[in-house]
This record gives C-alpha cells, structure tokens and sequence, in this order.
C-alpha cells in the first residue's frame, strides 16, 4: 500500500508540474513577476511553422526539471507568431506580440528566449534549440542566481 501511495504522488507531481501555463500578457507577467518576485521567461516563437521552435515547446518545456524551475522562479510568457490563416491572433496579441519583438527580437530569431528580471530588463538570451535541455535550465539557474 505504501509503494502504491508513492507511486500515486509520484505521477501527480510529475502532471501537476508538467503543466505550467504560458501567458501572453507581458503588463500581467510583470505584475506577477513583482508581486511574487520571479524573473520573466519570454520565449519567440513560430508554433506553427518554426521546427526549432516546437522542439523547444516538445523537449525542454514539458520536462519535470524545468516546471520545477518555472513553479518557482519563473514567469513564463509566449510571444507566438504563427504563419497560417487557422491559427491567426488576434490584432489585440498580434500588436502586444509585436511591441515584444521590437523591444527584445529586433532581430527577429526564431527561436529566442529571453530572461527578464521584475521590471522587465533583459538579463540573458538564448537564441536557437538548446545544445542540451538539462544545460539549458542550468543556464536559467546560474543567471537567475548571478542577477540576484
């Protein structure tokens, strides 16, 4: 019964953490990130037509490891520029999207996540996929840890 009860925490650990929301409002990520002291996690992305991008969502944002992070210390904000007429934002999104792009991906790269402090300056990016998902939440950690 104990090893039943275990596994039982386990997996609803593993579904709870697994299931962090991304917004889409950068006015109420910052709000959040100030009221409970969290750093930003913008991430640019193409969700419908960016491989790289989908990789990101499917390999590194699911993971156990990183939800963890994210619970604790992040606030996690999607600027979604999606290319087909089905999954068109709105022009509400579509301009917050843009102010983001032109704010932190003047660039334009796709992917591109950014980590923000509390007030929205812009303390590490990372442009592409990920040499290696475990490194890559390592790399969150240690500059969370260095901006404090």
């Amino acid at each position: 019964m104990k090893f039943l009860f275990t596994i039982l925490m386990f997996f609803s650990n593993y579904f709870f953490l697994a299931d962090q929301t991304w917004g889409h409002s950068y006015t109420d990520a910052l709000q959040v990130a100030q009221k409970e002291h969290k750093y930003i996690l913008l991430n640019f992305s193409g969700s419908d037509w960016c491989g790289p991008c989908i990789r990101l969502h499917k390999e590194v944002f699911t993971l156990v490891d990183f939800n963890k992070l994210a619970n604790e210390k992040l606030v996690l904000l999607n600027a979604d520029f999606p290319r087909y007429k089905k999954n068109q934002l709105s022009a509400a999104q579509q301009k917050i999207n843009d102010d983001l792009a032109e704010r932190y991906n003047n660039k334009g790269n796709f992917p591109l996540t950014v980590l923000l402090d509390q007030n929205g300056r812009e303390i590490k990016n990372w442009e592409g996929f990920p040499g290696s998902p475990a490194d890559f939440i390592a790399e969150i950690e240690e500059a969370i840890q260095n901006n404090k």
